[in-house]
């Protein structure tokens, strides 16, 4: 058997930190590898063929040679993952379909599967495997039980390409003791947190010291979930760093609670532990509250984040505005918050109501539920609910602001600042050698610092830490990090709510002025449509017979159109001359860096001559006939 499993391609985010991996890196680089994916390759019969390939970092095959292509997805890779199954599915593939979403959303995988796997995979896919193999696949597999992750295989690692990510994904725990209204965490996995031995992460360890990995994310929503295993867990990767020279640098999720118990903080610290990610939500006692985030309330907000940088941890951490108790002043409050506490990894997001979660039940009984905001990605100028104590435009609104004053490079520079006070002794470690810590400050300087001018210079110059040079590696990273968030803001929050219509409407006209020669000809068809409560359309369709200047001309233009508005650009590939395809790859090449915005069709006598690459832009795939 013959076994394909698909990472989809992510909706850019916050968390793609694109500016960094494009400008800094001299390889395609993404966050973290599939580690579901890895997984249930593990659970896979050992004599059938295995490949994973992931769309964040390589093109999808159109017509690979598979027997069952397996799909993955989370809630926003939902609509890219439909587009694939339909894909292999119409191909005559058997199209299996399985991960996060499908575990909490199983209906909506109606009519596009073959079989769908909704839960934690250990069970089931086995249970799935041998079925296919005698030939009596069920259409539906579903955990209803609990998984004993000492049942859970070590990942095959191997069959990812490690060189393409940051850090390399592990797992101990699963489940949260906690209750936020809006988390869908305790939905699947409970309440009760259940953990893997440290014989199986030493396992997984060894594997990954040996390919050479040195960042590792442990990817638990909450690590001390259980503190007495957590701490166990903890001072077993104390002694694996000290046998093996400390090769490992860790980051992980994990509550706040974590500053109140000292002995848990010199662990962290101990086993090498960089960095944690933190859900914050709000410095705000009764949002917390209203929420059920309890967790965050028992000791100041601010202390505890001083507390954990003083044992050399950065803390990364999620906000939300949204919740009911919000009022308009609650973007100040967070704004001075995050200023005070120096965080500058900070994901701000809108509140979503995610579906089964508490919180979604109980707005839907409300009636407070938007239909138009599908996406799970609370990062965008949207959200599918409607505010108790704001209209939705002035939350938006508000929430566009609060970027856009974190982000100027003087609040950039204050923030690191501000965390360089408690922050004395980093454990912070980037996991490159010297040489290639050497070429990323230089691509920083020259492609980050000096174009943005003295201006930014002089505010890095403020922020550097001369009298502790221990400091500089995360000051430098910091930089990297507010600079990458800043052109995900340009890019992308480009503020539809001040009605940029008109220039896109100019811009559509300046094109069309400029190729009408071809228009009349019927060689290109331009469109503009402006869908409802979304971003404008500018749909492109090249049929016939193009010169070669139209191919400057046009990307020259369209890198405009990107860069001032929020448009959407829908370019369809009929027919072009093969003499001309160098061009249009070139052109594609120059619009790469909007290619989260950029969809593009190409009709099946193109396939052949062009090829597109799917982790750069949305790429709709045509069934390819005879």
């Amino acid at each position: 058997m013959k076994l394909l499993l698909i990472n989809p391609r992510f909706p850019e985010s916050f968390w793609s930190f694109k500016w960094a991996n494009d400008i800094l890196h001299s390889r395609k680089l993404t966050t973290n590898p599939p580690l579901g994916l890895a997984t249930v390759a593990a659970l896979t019969p050992e004599h059938w063929e295995i490949s994973i390939v992931d769309e964040n970092i390589e093109s999808i095959p159109t017509e690979p040679d598979a027997d069952i292509i397996g799909i993955c997805g989370m809630g926003v890779q939902y609509s890219r993952q439909v587009e694939l199954l339909r894909y292999y599915r119409q191909k005559g593939y058997y199209v299996v379909a399985g991960g996060s979403y499908a575990s909490l959303c199983p209906e909506e995988y109606h009519g596009l599967v073959d079989t769908l796997i909704s839960g934690e995979a250990e069970y089931i896919w086995p249970e799935f495997c041998q079925d296919f193999e005698k030939g009596v696949p069920k259409p539906f597999y579903q955990e209803t039980g609990e998984v004993d992750l000492a049942d859970s295989p070590t990942p095959r690692f191997d069959l990812l390409k490690l060189k393409h990510y940051r850090s390399v994904s592990m797992q101990f725990s699963r489940g949260c003791p906690f209750r936020c209204e809006f988390c869908d965490i305790i939905v699947m996995f409970g309440r009760k947190p259940r953990t893997k031995s440290v014989e199986q992460i030493g396992k997984e360890l060894d594997i990954l010291r040996k390919q050479g990995v040195r960042n590792a994310f442990f990817v638990d929503d909450n690590l001390i979930g259980n503190k007495p295993l957590a701490k166990e867990l903890l001072q077993f990767l104390s002694n694996y760093q000290r046998e093996h020279n400390y090769q490992f640098h860790f980051g992980t999720e994990a509550s706040l609670n974590m500053a109140q118990d000292d002995e848990l903080l010199r662990l962290f610290k101990e086993a090498n532990f960089g960095w944690v990610f933190i859900g914050i939500e709000s410095p705000d006692t009764e949002s917390l509250k209203e929420t059920k985030k309890y967790q965050n309330t028992r000791s100041d907000i601010l202390t505890s984040i001083r507390k954990i940088y003083s044992y050399g941890i950065d803390v990364y951490a999620g906000f939300i505005v949204g919740f009911d108790n919000d009022t308009s002043e609650v973007f100040e409050k967070q704004y001075q918050f995050i200023m005070d506490s120096g965080i500058q990894v900070a994901m701000i997001g809108l509140l979503m109501a995610l579906p089964k979660t508490p919180l979604f039940e109980r707005l839907k009984k409300e009636g407070r539920l938007r239909s138009e905001t599908t996406t799970a990605d609370n990062t965008k100028l949207g959200t599918n609910l409607i505010p108790k104590q704001m209209s939705y435009r002035e939350m938006v609104e508000g929430y566009y602001q609060l970027y856009q004053r974190l982000l100027k490079p003087k609040n950039i520079s204050r923030r690191i600042r501000n965390k360089l006070k408690y922050l004395t002794h980093p454990n912070y470690g980037s996991g490159y050698s010297v040489g290639e810590g050497v070429r990323i400050l230089s691509r920083f300087i020259y492609k980050g610092l000096i174009p943005e001018g003295l201006g930014l210079g002089f505010h890095l110059l403020r922020s550097l830490p001369l009298r502790r040079p221990i400091q500089i590696p995360l000051m430098v990273q910091d930089w990297i990090v507010g600079l990458a968030m800043r052109d995900y803001v340009k890019r992308h929050f480009v503020p539809v709510m001040v009605s940029k219509r008109e220039k896109i409407q100019w811009h559509f006209h300046k094109i069309e002025s400029l190729f009408q020669q071809y228009l009349q000809k019927g060689a290109l068809e331009l469109q503009i449509e402006q869908v409802k409560h979304k971003a404008t359309n500018i749909s492109i369709t090249l049929k016939g017979w193009l010169e070669p200047r139209f191919f400057r001309r046009a990307t020259r233009h369209l890198e405009k159109v990107l860069r001032n508005t929020s448009a959407q650009i829908n370019l369809t590939i009929v027919g072009v001359h093969e003499k001309h395809i160098p061009r249009l790859e070139r052109m594609l090449k120059r619009l790469s860096r909007y290619g989260d915005r950029i969809h593009i069709t190409i009709s099946k006598q193109i396939q052949d001559i062009l090829a597109v690459d799917s982790s750069v832009f949305n790429l709709t795939l045509i069934e390819k006939t005879s």
